[in-house]
């Protein structure tokens, strides 16, 4: 009898917490209003079985009780509650799959006006392409990846040259506009989700996949990576910034295309070599632009999953092992050279390898350093 007391004291509170818990799904911020519709589905089919189960076994274990002088049937088959099970689990079950299908279908089926944005995932960091003036994405193949072709761009395709590439964690869409997503890796299994928007999907690499949705609502909605990539996974995030047409095209226009990248690694390159006045600060800048540093790195202070480089050169960093190391030149070099050799405390070790030439890491040194130092100390009080 205390068994089926304590069943039923479950179903009551599982049931009530339901209600009063305060843990409820965000609001949602785009077209896709038929993800919840599914979840209150699971949810009420779910539960439905839940409380059906439980108090059959409630009611058994009071009716079936051990009494003096009764002794149980044995029946070990009863066709007629098995058909009767057979048939309330598979009506369970297509209810629970039917409409899921029918909402998958139309979710992978973009409508005629889409805009289209390629996100592009990797260890541990997210880059997206737009397509320019010309309305096309250009042609893509790993054949074509490397440092300086993060994209893997194919140099030989027209489409691609006006490209719009975004290297950064930040990415900015138009309110109201259908968008399709398509969206590849670099490396392993990620996952592109932003909770709002009840949009997601596995990036698997290899293979291009694709869904769309429509923002409805403006504002600031975090991008996480939904499948554990590796050490840095927690910190593979990033930002969407819904808002309205005219400051999305504004914002698009200031972002950088693929053939303005493949000028500005040439007049890098020939700066390096000596062939430019150019200062050797500015020319670091543009490199650190080219190899997609400000994807991890800031220069206003403000840390990402890496150091903010303002105010880097001349600190005292401490270390994972809980050493310290001041950052000069030296320090840097090493750094940039063997990324995981040091550990700095706070930071996961996540920044890959980049084959830099003895010119291109000067260059790179020396602009962090034209970033400042840290901001002097008041002098000790007595």
């Amino acid at each position: 009898m205390s068994l089926a007391i304590a069943l039923f004291l479950i179903i009551v509170l599982a049931v009530g917490f339901h209600f009063v818990s305060p843990w409820w799904i965000t609001p949602i911020a785009s077209n896709w209003v038929r993800m919840d519709d599914m979840l209150t589905i699971t949810l009420v089919i779910t539960g439905v079985f839940f409380i059906a189960i439980n108090l059959f076994i409630v009611i058994a274990l009071v009716r079936y009780r051990h009494r003096k002088g009764h002794r149980a049937v044995y029946e070990p088959h009863n066709k007629r509650l098995e058909w009767w099970l057979i048939g309330l689990t598979s009506v369970g079950v297509a209810a629970l799959l039917a409409p899921g299908l029918f909402v998958y279908a139309d979710y992978i089926r973009p409508p005629s006006n889409v805009l289209q944005m390629e996100v592009f995932a990797q260890q541990w960091q997210w880059r997206f392409r737009f397509a320019g003036p010309g309305g096309k994405l250009g042609t893509t193949d790993v054949r074509y990846i490397s440092n300086d072709n993060p994209f893997g761009m194919n140099p030989g395709d027209p489409n691609g040259r006006d490209n719009y590439l975004i290297e950064t964690p930040e990415v900015h869409l138009p309110l109201n506009r259908p968008i399709q997503v398509l969206t590849r890796s670099r490396d392993v299994l990620h996952d592109f989700y932003v909770p709002p928007f009840r949009a997601r999907m596995n990036i698997v690499p290899g293979m291009v996949t694709t869904f769309w949705f429509t923002p409805t609502k403006a504002g600031r909605y975090d991008i996480l990576c939904a499948q554990l990539c590796g050490i840095g996974h927690a910190n593979m995030r990033g930002v969407v910034v819904v808002e309205d047409e005219a400051s999305f095209s504004r914002w698009l226009a200031q972002q950088s295309t693929f053939a303005q990248r493949q000028q500005a690694r040439v007049q890098a390159a020939t700066a390096a070599a000596g062939g430019s006045a150019q200062p050797l600060a500015n020319q670091g800048k543009t490199l650190a632009e080219a190899k997609g540093c400000f994807a991890c790195h800031t220069v206003d202070g403000s840390p990402r999953v890496g150091p903010s480089w303002k105010g880097l050169y001349g600190k005292t960093e401490t270390m994972a092992d809980g050493s310290t190391a001041k950052v000069d030149e030296a320090y840097l070099r090493a750094f940039i050279r063997n990324p995981t050799a040091r550990v700095v405390k706070g930071f996961a070790p996540i920044m890959p390898k980049f084959d830099l030439s003895e010119q291109e890491l000067t260059a790179l040194v020396t602009y962090i350093q034209s970033l400042g130092g840290p901001p002097a100390t008041s002098a000790a009080q007595p």
